[in-house]
C-alpha cells in the first residue's frame, strides 16, 4: 500500500461552468468542491480527487491492482487499436485501469473504497476493473470491513466484448460474498452510471446514495428516446427521479456526502471502540408489567388519545431518543411510501435499525405521509431494512402508529396484503432482538405488519386492536354512532391489552400524556428500550426466533375436552 497525493493543480486561473457557463476562479472552484457556486452543478471530478475529497485527512492507502498486458481477444479497432486506445487512456489518467481501491476512513470510521474515474475510457467496466472492483469486495472481508464503490461509468468495455460482459456476473457474485460476511455495502453513484456497470454491483449495495443530479439508469436517454420514439421527463433518470421511484435511499450534494456516509458507517459498519459511551445511567424500570397497577380508561377517551396530533411523531422520536438516524428510502421495487420511516441509528451507543410510521402534526404533514397509512411500498421497505439489520447483526425497534394500511386501488394493485404478509412471516424469523412499541394507535393488520417482535409494549394512552371502532360498529351494529360502544366492546386499551398479555408491558405516559411533554417522553422511550434490548442480548440469533414464534404462538391456545 501507498499514501494517495493529491494531483499537483492545473496552471489554468479560470474554469468554465460547464452548465451555466458562468467563469470561475479555478481555487474558489476546487474549494467547492468542483460544484459550481452559482448553479450547483456537480462537475465530474477524477478517482484520486474523490477519494481525498471523502477521506480523512491522512488516511489514505492504496491498495495495490493487477497490472500488466490485458489480452485483446477480439483485435478490436475503432478509430484505432484497442491497446494503444487502452495506452492513452493510462497516459491521460495515470491508472492501470478505470477503477482506484484505497482503505481509507471516513469521520474516524475505516472502509475500503473502490472508485472508478470517467476519464478512463468513460469508466467502461473491464476485465482489469472487474478484477480491481472484486480485489477491494475481497479486501473488506479479508479485513472484516465495510465496501464503499464509487461508480463513475457508461457501462460494459465494448473492446472486449463477452469478457467485458462477464465481469457483470463477476462482480455481482462479490457482492454476495459480502452479504454471506455480514458487512455493509454502500454505492455512492455519480455522474453518469449506466449500462452494465449500473446493472451489477451498483445497484446492489446494502445503501444507495445519489450526488445531487447524478444520473442512474440501464440505458441511455437518448438510445431509449430513439428505440420509443417518445420524449423523456426532464428529470429521467436523475437520482433524485429515482429515489422517488424507490431505488436511491439517499440524495446529497457533494459537500454532505461525508457526513452521510460516515453516518452510515458508525450504525452499520464496524464496531467503533471510541464511540462515546451510553447515555443511560438510571435503570430505574419504566416499563409496568402488572396490569394491575395501571388505572382504567374508556376506551373510547383512548382512542381520542390515542389519535391526538400533539403526540410525538416518529420522526420526534427519532430525533430526541435515537443518535445519528440516516433514513433509508425506498422499496427498490416501485415507490418509496412516506408513511413509513425506515433507517439506521443508535440507541445509548448501541446501533440499531429502527422502523416506524409517520403521521404528522399539521395538515400538510398528515398528507405528506398518507396520515400514517402505509402502502404496499412501506412494508417492502421496511422489510428491506429488517434483512440488512439481520445481516449486519443489528437489534430492530419498531414504532407503530397507524389507523391501518392503505386502503384503494393502487394500494391492491400493489400487493398489499401480500406486501404485509410477506413482513410478518420475515418478522418470525430475523435473528436478531425486535421490540415493537405501539405509540399511539395501533390499527389492525397495518400495525402488527410491523409489531412481530420478541417484546411489544405500548404507552399508556394508546390503543391496539383488530378494527377501528368505528369500523366495527358499522359492520356489527350497523351504526358509526356506536363507535364508544364497539370500543369497549374491542379491549384495546393498554391494561386490558396487558391482562391479555398481547403486549408486554406500558409505559405510563408524563404529565397529560406524551404530548404535553415530548422530551420526557422521548427519554422514557429510550429507557425503555434500551432495557428491553439489554434483555434479549444475551440470547443467541436461534433463541430469539425461538422465543418470538412460541411468543405469537400461544394466542388462542386452548385446552381440548374429550367428547
Amino acid at each position: 500500500m501507498t499514501d494517495l497525493v493529491e494531483a499537483p493543480a492545473a496552471p489554468v486561473q479560470w474554469i468554465l461552468c460547464p452548465a451555466c457557463r458562468s467563469i470561475h476562479y479555478a481555487p474558489r472552484w476546487r474549494r467547492s468542491l468542483g460544484v459550481c457556486p452559482d448553479c450547483e452543478h456537480h462537475s465530474r471530478v477524477d478517482a484520486r480527487t474523490r477519494i481525498l475529497q471523502l477521506a480523512d485527512e491522512g488516511s489514505v492507502e492504496t491498495v495495490d491492482l493487477p497490472s500488466g498486458t490485458v489480452p485483446d481477444h477480439l483485435g478490436f479497432v475503432d478509430t484505432m487499436p484497442y491497446p494503444e486506445r487502452l495506452a492513452r487512456a493510462r497516459s491521460s489518467t495515470g491508472l492501470d485501469a478505470a477503477v482506484l481501491v484505497a482503505v481509507i476512513r471516513v469521520e474516524g470510521s475505516p472502509v475500503v473504497a473502490a472508485v472508478m474515474d470517467f476519464n478512463f475510457m468513460g469508466g467502461s467496466l473491464g476485465s482489469v476493473a472487474g478484477e480491481a472492483i472484486t480485489r477491494a469486495a475481497r479486501k473488506a472481508i479479508d479485513h472484516g470491513l465495510p465496501l464503499l464503490v464509487v461508480p463513475s461509468s457508461g457501462g460494459a468495455r465494448m473492446q472486449e466484448g463477452a469478457i467485458s460482459l462477464m465481469q457483470l456476473a463477476k462482480t455481482s457474485a462479490a457482492w454476495a460474498e459480502l452479504d454471506e460476511a455480514g458487512l455493509l455495502t454502500i454505492s455512492l453513484i455519480t455522474d453518469p452510471t449506466y449500462g452494465g456497470v449500473a446493472a451489477s454491483f451498483a445497484s446492489l449495495s446494502d445503501v444507495i446514495i445519489g450526488e445531487k443530479g447524478a444520473r442512474l439508469g440501464f440505458a441511455g436517454r437518448r438510445v431509449i428516446e430513439q428505440t420509443i420514439r417518445q420524449r423523456l421527463p426532464k428529470n429521467f433518470q436523475t437520482v433524485e427521479f429515482m429515489q422517488e421511484n424507490g431505488f436511491v435511499d439517499i440524495v446529497a450534494p457533494r459537500s454532505g456526502l461525508r457526513e452521510v456516509i460516515g453516518r452510515l458507517l458508525r450504525t452499520g459498519g464496524c464496531p467503533d471502540p471510541e464511540a462515546p459511551a451510553p447515555r443511560t445511567t438510571d435503570d430505574t424500570p419504566v416499563i409496568v408489567t402488572d396490569a394491575g397497577r395501571l388505572p382504567v380508561h374508556e376506551a373510547w377517551r383512548q382512542v381520542r388519545r390515542a389519535r391526538d396530533l400533539s403526540r410525538p411523531t416518529t420522526q420526534d422520536y427519532l430525533a430526541l431518543a435515537f443518535d445519528d438516524f440516516q433514513e433509508l428510502r425506498g422499496d427498490r421495487a416501485f415507490e418509496d411510501c412516506r408513511a413509513m420511516l425506515a433507517g439506521l441509528a443508535r440507541l445509548d451507543g448501541r446501533p440499531v435499525a429502527v422502523i416506524g410510521q409517520q403521521k404528522g402534526h399539521i395538515p400538510n404533514e398528515l398528507r405528506e405521509h398518507s396520515f400514517g397509512m402505509p402502502s404496499p411500498a412501506g412494508y417492502r421497505k421496511a422489510g428491506r431494512v429488517m434483512r440488512l439489520a439481520a445481516k449486519l447483526g443489528l437489534p430492530v425497534v419498531t414504532l407503530v402508529d397507524t389507523p391501518g394500511a392503505f386502503p384503494g386501488e393502487k394500494a391492491e394493485q400493489g400487493g398489499q396484503a401480500s406486501a404485509i404478509a410477506e413482513t410478518l412471516r420475515l418478522m418470525t424469523s430475523l435473528p436478531v432482538p425486535v421490540v415493537s412499541v405501539i405509540t399511539g394507535e395501533g390499527g389492525s393488520g397495518g400495525a402488527l405488519g410491523i409489531a412481530v417482535a420478541n417484546t411489544v409494549l405500548m404507552w399508556e394512552h394508546a390503543v391496539y386492536s383488530v378494527i377501528s371502532p368505528e369500523g366495527c360498529a358499522s359492520i356489527l351494529w350497523g351504526d358509526a354512532a356506536k363507535s364508544a360502544t364497539a370500543a369497549a366492546a374491542l379491549g384495546l386499551t393498554s391494561r386490558a391489552l396487558l391482562e391479555l398479555g398481547v403486549v408486554d408491558g406500558v409505559l405510563p405516559e408524563p404529565g397529560e400524556g406524551v404530548g404535553t411533554d415530548p422530551l420526557a417522553a422521548a427519554d422514557r422511550l429510550r429507557r425503555a428500550l434500551t432495557q428491553s434490548l439489554d434483555g434479549l442480548a444475551l440470547m443467541s440469533g436461534e433463541e430469539l426466533v425461538k422465543h418470538r414464534r412460541v411468543r405469537f404462538h400461544q394466542f388462542g391456545s386452548f385446552q381440548e375436552t374429550q367428547r
